[in-house]
């Protein structure tokens, strides 16, 4: 029984990353919008997590908790009639993402670029 409200709970949000991705292709959508909605979905498609899965329990939080306050956030600055047409669209036609190395080695990049600068600047402000 858990299992399964597990599996419907992860197919919700998979529908709703999509519906987001969709969202961010409307040529209507506010360029901030877009930038939240491409940080939520970079996020989710995301192999580095904010809190590592390794970690026990503690470490599925950012899937569990994080990540469906974040797609409720972008999805309260997409107009519902888009939001709804959006959703359709990812019904009838989930997206497909492809394996991709190349961009797999730029989230990874842009990852450690992140973590660096936050620690440089952490450090320096210790040292200060």
């Amino acid at each position: 029984m858990l299992f399964k409200k597990l599996k419907k709970f992860a197919n919700h949000m998979k529908l709703q990353l999509s519906a987001l991705y969709l969202a961010s292709k409307d040529p209507a959508m506010p360029r901030k919008v877009k930038w939240l909605i491409v940080v939520v979905v970079a996020y989710a498609l995301s192999p580095i997590d904010l809190i590592p899965d390794f970690i026990p329990v503690i470490g599925y939080l950012d899937e569990l908790i994080l990540l469906p306050i974040a797609i409720y956030i972008a999805v309260r600055f997409i107009p519902d009639k888009l939001w709804l047409e959006c959703l359709i669209k990812a019904r009838k036609h989930p997206i497909r993402l492809p394996n991709n190395v190349y961009a797999a080695s730029v989230i990874i990049v842009c990852w450690i670029a992140i973590v660096s600068g936050l620690s440089y600047g952490f450090w320096h402000w210790i040292n200060h």
